[in-house]
């Protein structure tokens, strides 16, 4: 039922969006480069393994041990070797590689299935994994994921820049950024984000393709963060939605 429009606060807006700018200043150079070699859906293998590092450490407990750090120890390791193992199937069998990263993919789904089964509330965590609730974080936790997304993008920057690290490089530096994005917006918002703003700014190039591609996904969030308060309708899967329709509106524009 719609919260109508004298009541809508929009600074109930104001950390999910922060939240949204973080997200897409990372992913949206990552998502041209993976669009560019052509490995479209890493991002969402390796989101789903870290999900799946999620959920493993909920059930051993982690944080208990850990002192709260424990979902993200695992979350990471977990991505990490699902890197690492990306890394090495593309140099074992290159030629099947995007099956492989699929692959990866159900596996960790099913696993995580699995592990959830005997949760009486296992459906719920694997939606909020999944679909996130980028409506309701908090200003707190955006300050760790802002060092770490800055942390990543220096490296990577470094890395290009000096043709280092290889394969496994932009793997492993693709697997940090995405072990805090999913538990931050759930995995099909990593992916989105990823994906959308590459795909709708594919023609153009250089600093154009990222100002532009940066542009589109700001107003993408916009636009489903507020469509979701005034609905309410839950927030990711609304941002979701308006990013793949402004991928599909500028692949439209592309071809008239």
């Amino acid at each position: 039922m719609s919260a109508g429009l004298d009541s809508l606060d929009p600074t109930l807006l104001a950390a999910p969006m922060a939240a949204g700018l973080l997200v897409l200043a990372t992913h949206v150079p990552l998502g041209i480069e993976v669009l560019r070699r052509g490995i479209i859906f890493i991002d969402l293998a390796i989101a789903q393994v870290a999900a799946l590092g999620v959920i493993a450490a909920g059930l051993l407990h982690l944080d208990d041990v850990f002192g709260g750090a424990g979902t993200q120890m695992a979350a990471a390791l977990a991505a990490l070797l699902g890197a690492a193992l990306l890394s090495w199937t593309e140099r074992r069998w290159p030629e099947v590689q995007e099956a492989l990263i699929g692959l990866l993919f159900v596996l960790a789904a099913a696993l995580g299935i699995l592990l959830l089964a005997g949760n009486p509330h296992g459906g719920e965590h694997l939606r909020d994994l999944l679909a996130g609730q980028i409506l309701w974080v908090g200003w707190a936790g955006l300050l760790p994921v802002a060092m770490l997304y800055a942390l990543v993008m220096g490296a990577w920057l470094v890395l290009r820049r000096k043709s280092l690290g290889g394969r496994f490089g932009f793997y492993a530096l693709f697997a940090c950024a995405v072990t805090a994005s999913v538990q931050l917006v759930g995995v099909l918002l990593v992916f989105a984000s990823l994906i959308a703003p590459a795909v709708a700014t594919r023609v153009l190039s250089g600093r154009r393709r990222l100002v532009v591609a940066y542009l589109l996904g700001v107003g993408a969030y916009a636009a489903g963060l507020g469509l979701s308060l005034y609905a309410d309708l839950p927030a990711g899967a609304m941002v979701v939605c308006c990013l793949g329709l402004m991928a599909f509106g500028g692949l439209a524009r592309i071809k008239a």
